[in-house]
């Protein structure tokens, strides 16, 4: 099947299975006019790898889970630890969001927004940290 089909199946935009394809994440066949030709096969490591994006995980990490699904004699422990480091890096980022949100929120508080210069969102940008 073309890409416009293997785009509609997948549900990833064209541009995205070339650029797969361009770092070897899928390899389909190519006609002999030169047009790519994907197979079932290949639609289901295009969905495989949408599925894993949308839960993070990066190209690298990608790669090394889809060659896991590959591999039929895998061990569940090496899946397992790559989703296991994906999860402490995103509580990581939680909680980072969350010190981010409460530093954020104490500025709002106590700016007064009023039509006074006066603005710790202001000073704390400028490196002029206001006592918490």
């Amino acid at each position: 099947m073309n890409i416009g089909i293997a785009s509609d199946r997948s549900g990833l935009p064209p541009k995205t299975i070339r650029y797969y394809e361009d770092i070897g994440l899928v390899r389909p066949d190519r006609t002999d006019n030169g047009y790519r030709d994907y197979s079932v096969a290949d639609i289901h490591e295009l969905r495989f790898l949408q599925r894993a994006r949308s839960l993070g995980f990066s190209v690298d990490e990608c790669r090394q889970l889809l060659s896991l699904y590959q591999d039929r004699n895998r061990e569940s422990a090496d899946v397992k630890a790559i989703a296991e480091a994906k999860l402490a890096e995103i509580d990581r980022k939680i909680a980072e969001l969350a010190s981010l949100r409460r530093l954020l929120s104490h500025l709002v508080e106590h700016c007064q927004g009023d039509d006074r210069p006066d603005c710790p969102i202001i000073d704390e940008l400028a490196g002029e940290r206001m006592a918490r």
